[in-house]
């Protein structure tokens, strides 16, 4: 029996068929109606011609059909492909293009811009649209649901644990690219994590999942999942969908579109979820607004029944972490780090250990390193800065791009790394502190100064909603600090008082020179930082030559 993901749903799905495995509105499909319809994506993808090995892009809000379509692209041996709902042409006919794919689901609301490219796309052979309700169409585009409800369920076939997963990245450090994992590895590390989380030991094999569910669902203990934070990333996928999923979880899905805290937590009352998964403080921060002014209005949420938050890939603050905490103290905060290239440390917060947490400050992965640029780990309480390396769930390599998967991925004493760019110093107790991605440093006079600690000083001011720090070319000391920052509601914006701010916690040379305010601070759908917007509004505002 294989690793591969289709396995393991399918054998969960044998073994609790009429439990809840998607919640979408009032969409409801228990296990067997979601295996089924998955099914039927299968045979879709089959009668159009897509193989083994064959890509297939998904460009959709969070919605069952996202789900189905992976499910479904898994069990016919293809490569499900993640498209940012955000990118415009260019960014979009890459990703397509770049994947080589063969087939591109989508909501309707997307058809317009697909019509602008269509002529572009080099190998799509299929196109099927779901109806969202915007009355779009393109021409010559199957309907998702009527071309389902047409098509018999395809049988279970033979799976190779070798069968490509892959995830695009952001586009944090340039266009983005495929990372790609074999299944094995992706979903023994992914799944090892999820049990961890749960202090429970993982099945051998996919044949192993079916008992454990029935096991899990008899003792009450299985989870009913929120993925907030849109599932065309990372964070959402896999801690918000992927692993519930493989607990034989229910996953529950909610308009992401645009993010409405309150409406968020009335759902997780209604559903009584156990599991919500977001981005960081850019959800966070919102979220626990929400909870203050519902508990102000006498109308505070019940969310008893929730047991566990999550986030991965942007600063979580402990400010925030302490707020929410105070509404739901019986919660656990997990906060991993990590990128698409893989995960790297985990800091797990309660009410109990709530005043010793720190921003930015993990407890590494068994297999996480922190190396020197020439290969020699750092020593613990040196202050010496490190690369995070993982070692554990290591991608095959960067999709059509050898020299870049050269530069990332590096084998060390003969171990293999993935070193996606991020620097830390090793604390005396072993944990790590995370500094920032390399690629976004300043250099100021000769001093490398990280964007996220310079962010993480200026949030811990009241006034500051949001913020991101770039670097703009500066004559004398080659770049300068600025600040691109929205102000919260009600507050005033003193930008000697801010400068002093963080002069009061980190290095003079760190303080920006410069601070821009912005009604909103540019972002990715998933909450990551937008530099390059950011530096872009920058350079116009103190027009400065880039």
């Amino acid at each position: 029996m294989t690793w591969q993901m289709a396995d393991i749903w399918e054998n969960i799905a044998a073994a609790i068929p009429d439990k809840p495995a998607i919640v979408d509105g009032d969409k409801r499909y228990s296990w067997s109606e979601y295996e089924e319809r998955a099914a039927r994506v299968a045979q879709i993808l089959t009668d159009h011609g897509l193989r083994p090995g064959a890509k297939l892009s998904i460009y959709s809000y969070n919605a069952a059909e996202y789900m189905e379509t992976q499910f479904g692209a898994f069990k016919a041996r293809v490569t499900p492909v993640n498209v940012n709902y955000r990118y415009l042409e260019a960014e979009l006919t890459h990703v397509i293009n770049n994947s080589d794919s063969e087939a591109l689901v989508f909501q309707a609301q997307f058809a317009p811009r697909i019509a602008t490219i269509r002529d572009q796309l080099e190998r799509v052979r299929l196109f099927l649209e779901i109806d969202d309700g915007s009355g779009e169409h393109l021409d010559g585009a199957l309907d998702y649901e009527e071309t389902l409800q047409s098509t018999q369920p395809m049988p279970s076939i033979e799976r190779s644990n070798d069968d490509i997963y892959m995830l695009y990245t952001g586009g944090t450090t340039g266009m983005p690219k495929g990372v790609m994992y074999d299944h094995k590895s992706f979903a023994t590390a992914l799944l090892a994590k999820g049990f961890e989380m749960r202090e429970m030991e993982p099945p051998t094999d996919a044949s192993g999942f079916g008992a454990l569910v029935q096991q899990l669902h008899a003792a009450g203990a299985t989870g009913r999942s929120i993925p907030a934070c849109p599932l065309m990333h990372g964070t959402g996928m896999w801690i918000g969908a992927m692993v519930p999923h493989s607990l034989g979880g229910c996953v529950i899905l909610c308009n992401n579109s645009h993010f409405d805290p309150a409406a968020l937590w009335q759902l997780a009352q209604d559903e009584k979820v156990t599991d919500i998964t977001i981005v960081g403080d850019v959800f966070a921060k919102p979220m626990l607004a929400a909870l203050e002014a519902a508990k102000a209005a006498g109308q505070a949420f019940d969310l008893s029944s929730l047991q566990l938050m999550g986030s991965s890939g942007v600063m979580w603050s402990t400010e925030v972490k302490r707020g929410l905490l105070g509404h739901l103290p019986h919660m656990a905060i997990v906060d991993s780090m990590g990128s698409t290239e893989g995960s790297m440390g985990t800091s797990i917060t309660t009410v109990e250990n709530i005043d010793s947490d720190q921003t930015a400050k993990f407890e590494m992965n068994p297999t996480t390193r922190v190396l020197t640029e020439d290969g020699k780990p750092v020593v613990p309480g040196s202050g010496e800065m490190g690369l995070i390396c993982n070692g554990g769930m290591v991608p095959l390599g960067y999709y059509k791009d050898e020299a870049k998967s050269a530069a990332t991925f590096k084998t060390f004493d003969g171990v293999r790394y993935s070193i996606p760019g991020d620097f830390a110093t090793v604390e005396p107790d072993g944990s790590i502190t995370l500094l920032g991605r390399g690629s976004a440093c300043i250099n100021s006079g000769g001093e490398k100064i990280f964007p996220e600690e310079v962010e993480e000083a200026l949030k811990t001011h009241d006034s500051v909603y949001d913020c991101l720090v770039v670097g703009v070319p500066d004559d004398r000391f080659g770049q300068m600090v600025t600040a691109v920052l929205s102000i919260a509601e009600d507050a005033s914006f003193d930008e000697a008082e801010l400068n002093e701010h963080v002069r009061s916690k980190l290095a003079a040379y760190k303080a920006p020179r410069a601070i821009i305010l912005v009604d909103e601070v540019p972002r990715a759908a998933n909450g990551k930082a937008g530099y390059k917007a950011a530096r872009e509004i920058a350079l116009d505002r103190l027009q400065v030559p880039a």
